[in-house]
């Protein structure tokens, strides 16, 4: 439990893809039954961006707009009311990096089955599989209801 502020906090991966919202909707349902709060982390970074090099430019991202969209969704998915409940964070870096640093000191860390990318058939994206292995905290990994994914 995070003692810090005295309720549980729950960690979500948010991306815009059907997995993600269903995770963000069990994260807050979870966190209402727990009397925890629930942080929505989006993670980007620039294609091809390399870490021994001079950081690299992207001029189509716009930060701010991104941040925007990620509020949007959690609207979207939430409705006002709980959506007020749930702290929005986007975070420059890989998604698999910043999700387990994210979750350091939470109680959970949910994230979808899969996200944007990877192959249709596969039971698992990617990032959620190195969530897996790699978090400090225990996942859950949910996926959407009523479809193939």
């Amino acid at each position: 439990m995070d003692t810090q502020q005295g309720a549980p906090r729950i960690v979500v991966g948010v991306d815009g893809s059907p997995s993600s919202q269903a995770a963000l909707g069990w994260a807050v349902r979870y966190a209402g039954l727990v009397g925890g709060r629930v942080e929505a982390v989006t993670a980007w970074e620039v294609p091809g961006e390399a870490s021994w090099s001079a950081p690299a430019v992207d001029a189509a991202f716009d930060e701010e707009e991104a941040e925007r969209r990620l509020v949007d969704e959690v609207r979207s998915v939430l409705g006002e009311e709980p959506a007020s409940l749930v702290h929005e964070r986007l975070v420059h870096g890989h998604p698999v990096e910043v999700l387990v640093d994210a979750a350091k000191g939470a109680d959970v860390l949910v994230v979808g089955s899969r996200g944007r990318g990877g192959f249709r058939r596969a039971l698992l994206g990617s990032v959620s599989q190195q969530v897996a292995l790699h978090s400090p905290c225990p996942v859950t990994i949910v996926r959407p209801i009523g479809t193939d994914q």
